[in-house]
Formats: C-alpha cells, structure tokens, sequence
C-alpha cells in the first residue's frame, strides 16, 4: 500500500511538471514542427482553401521570390513543413471527402482529409484503408509525401494503396499524376517530401473491413525474426502485426512481446464495427508512461504491465478499422528544454538480432535515454525513388528522451550517427521524416537514388520555389 501511494505521488509530480512547463522553450513568433529544433521566422502561415486561391499563392511567390513549404499536422521532425521568410501552406483546412465508389473501393479525398475522415466515411459500408500509420489524425497529403508505412503485413507501403493524384506544379497548373500520366512524377512526389508540388487530392485504393481476434507471444530478441517468418508471415489469417522490444534495464533489449490480429470470419462484423472515439486506458497509460520517462527505476514495472495487458487482450475481437486507430496519446509531451523525438531503422529480417546486440553497445557507450521501441514489418517496396525498403524488412520506431539545448543536441547528433553506422553495417536503412541527425555521407549511403531525386527536383522547380528544410540540409550543396 506504501509503494502504491509513493508511485502515485511520483507520477502526480511528473504530471504537474509536464502541465506548467509545456512549450516555454517555443519563442511565439517562430515556427517550428513536433521536434521543437530549428524554430525560424516565416512570411506567414496561409491556409489552404481552395484551387484558385493556391494558384494565386505560387503566382504571389514567384513574383516575390519567396518559398512555399506545405504543411500538415506537423508531426514530421525534420523541418519539413517550413522555411526562414517562406509562406508555409497549411492543408490542413483542405479536408474534404470529393468522391466514394463503396462497389469500386476507392475514394478521393483532398490532401488535408486525416485518417480519422476516412474511416468515417468508409466504415458503414464494411471498408477500411489498406495502409495508414498507427495513429488515425494524420492528413493524407502528410502520410503520401512520407510514404508511411503501418501494421499491416500484405500491403505494403503507403504508395501501394495510392491510384493517382492530382499536383499543383511549380509552373501553377495542376496535373494528374498515375502510374500512367506523368508517370515520372508519381515516386517522385510520394515519399518526396512536398518538394514537388502541392498534392491537391488523391484517389485511394480500399479493402475490406474485417473482424480479428487478437492474440499475443513473448520471445527473446533472438528469437524474434525466426518467429516472425515461420510463426506471422507463414500465416495467411494474420493480416496485422506488431511488436516491442523492452528498454527496461533488467532485460534491456533482449526480451520483447508481439501483438497478432487473425482474421476471425466466425465472429461477425456487425456489432463489433462501431468506431472507437479513443484507446481504452489512454489516460492510465500516460500517467506510467510518464513515470517510466522521469524515473529509470520504474520502467522493468512498466514493462511488466505492458505485457500483463496484452496478455488479457487473448482471443479479444476487434475490426480492422478499430486496430487501426490507435491515436498513442500516452506518448504526448510538452516539457521546456527536453523531447521524446522518433528515430526509425529499417533492418533486414535475418540482421534483426544483430543489429540489436549492436545498437546496445552503443547506447551504453552513448549514455542515450531510449525510451520505447516498435517493431512493425516493412514488405520489400522500392518503387519510390527514396524508398526505405529495399528489401522485406523490420521498421525499428525508437523513441528517444532528448535535451534540446544546442551543446546537448551536438552530442545527440554524434550518437545517433554512430547507431545509423551500424545501421549501415547490417544493410538497414533508416527513415527520412525525423530530426536530420544521419550526416550528408549516410543519407547518401542509405539513399543511392538521392542525385536522381535532387536533379529531378530541379527540373521540375528549377526556381527552388518548394522548400524545407531537408532539401536544405541534404542536398549537399
């Protein structure tokens, strides 16, 4: 009973700090994105509203010899969104649902429609979304230019579920853009960035709705990768999957736990496909979650629960569209001079053990604060000019705890270099929408096609008029 109230005490502490100090290391007259890093002074934020009014945007631009940079919910940490004395675009005001063909399974929506949109209108009639990330509030202009990737392991990347898209040009005129006209375009500007154009609306690909029943298994890191491939991927009923690796010191990456949605036809979908407004527990969970981030000590105790729960989730049903709304408020954070910012390594499967042995040495030797990991499945996808997945791979999502100062940052820059190296070494990628720590000489390791994908940008914007921050600091100029 005494360590319940002193754990309680702890977390209402923790709490209370989080509350009164959010964001008062944010000057209000600057922008910056979800990293908090690099906040610069715009012309103005704009918010899109309509085709004519973003026609006239790149015309003012163009004659002022200002930049465009296109904006969504911002959670991108790189500086992606924005630009020093540039007219960033907010699309997110640009969200309707333009057309749905329930008997085609196909639906347009404008870049600035989120997930959240999407499932509601296609939910009633037993469709859900092919691919989409774990969280249901990003705008699909957003999700496409990242080329985002989720719990679903027959899919494939974002790309895949995409049919065409409509491109508002550098030149002011909009164009439809397939695998079929301007055909160039298309892995050009999805996973490029909006540094080809402002996506106007895209015609997406569905699938079915469907009922799963949860299931859940404990394994050793080493084990992991032989699970998967005889145990998941083997199984054609499992359509969904995810996993974690613990950073609890008394079995620091070394024990994990996976989650498995099967297909369950026998249990219907009727009265199991009612959206959830949020995730059970939301508020429990970020009370740990913010204990385990201040005190090193209670995370074996977090990652106890975290299993103990998932456990009790056995057998439990639920929709495809319901797994697929997790919106992970747990995680949020507003401290002044600290953030929990994501990395992502894509290791190849048979690498996967490995490579964690490999990134433990470092971060003993980095003295770095990681706080969760993720695993997801990544199918081999290289149709992007930047893909991530040259081959079937796991998606490695590591949240770090970070200061933001500028000394501390240099040193947290080094470290994360030094675990992109033994990225490098296991044949991994990592992904491009987070802080820009990899140097110019990784990104161009990792990414072989990047003078492609910069000499096409050229061609297309030869003003430079889109612009962020990433064209900035790898372009390499």
């Amino acid at each position: 009973m005494k360590k319940s109230i002193i754990l309680l005490l702890l977390t209402l502490v923790c709490l209370l700090n989080y509350y009164q100090h959010g964001g008062l290391d944010q000057d209000p007259y600057l922008i910056t994105d979800y990293s908090r890093l690099h906040p610069v002074k715009v012309e103005r934020v704009v918010m899109g509203k309509e085709e004519e009014q973003l026609i006239a945007l790149i015309r003012e631009a163009k004659q002022k010899g200002l930049t465009l940079s296109i904006a969504g919910q911002r959670h991108s940490q790189g500086g992606h969104t924005y630009y020093e004395d540039g007219i960033v675009v907010d699309m997110t005001t640009y969200n309707q649902v333009l057309d749905f063909w329930p008997e085609k399974k196909k639906i347009r929506v404008q870049a600035g429609a989120t997930w959240n949109d999407i499932q509601n209108t296609i939910n009633p009639y037993g469709l859900s979304v092919k691919t989409m990330q774990s969280q249901n509030i990003f705008t699909v202009g957003g999700s496409i230019s990242i080329n985002a990737h989720g719990r679903d392991i027959r899919h494939g990347s974002l790309i895949k579920s995409v049919e065409s898209f409509r491109l508002l040009t550098a030149d002011g005129e909009i164009i439809e853009v397939s695998r079929t006209e301007h055909e160039e375009l298309f892995p050009l500007a999805l996973g490029g960035y909006g540094l080809f154009g402002i996506i106007l609306d895209v015609i997406l690909t569905l699938t079915d709705n469907e009922m799963y029943s949860i299931s859940s298994d404990q394994m050793s890191a080493a084990e992991y990768s032989d699970y998967f491939m005889k145990k998941v991927k083997s199984d054609p009923d499992i359509h969904m999957h995810i996993a974690r690796v613990s950073v609890a010191p008394g079995t620091f990456l070394t024990d994990m736990y996976a989650i498995n949605y099967r297909r369950n036809p026998e249990v219907p979908l009727n009265g199991h496909d009612r959206l959830r407004s949020r995730e059970n527990w939301v508020i429990p969970t970020k009370l740990m979650f913010n204990l385990n981030r201040s005190f090193t000590s209670a995370r074996d105790t977090f990652w106890d629960i975290q299993k103990s729960y998932f456990n009790k989730q056995e057998g439990q049903p639920i929709s495809r569209n319901n797994a697929m709304r997790s919106e992970s408020e747990f995680m949020e954070y507003r401290q002044a001079g600290a953030n929990d910012l994501l990395q992502e390594y894509f290791i190849p499967v048979g690498e996967f053990a490995g490579f964690l042995e490999n990134m433990k040495r470092v971060l003993g030797k980095e003295n770095m604060d990681l706080l969760n990991i993720t695993v997801r499945y990544v199918n081999q996808d290289q149709e992007a000019v930047l893909s991530y997945a040259k081959e079937d791979m796991f998606a490695l999502v590591c949240l770090f705890h970070v200061p933001l100062s500028e000394q501390a940052q240099d040193k947290v820059k080094s470290s994360m270099q030094n675990i992109v190296d033994e990225v490098i070494k296991h044949n991994g990628t990592y992904y491009l929408p987070y802080a820009p720590y990899p140097s110019l000489e990784q990104f161009r390791t990792v990414y072989p096609k990047h003078q492609e994908f910069f000499n096409k940008k050229d061609q297309y914007d030869p003003d430079h008029l889109f612009m962020n921050y990433f064209y900035k600091d790898y372009k390499g100029e």
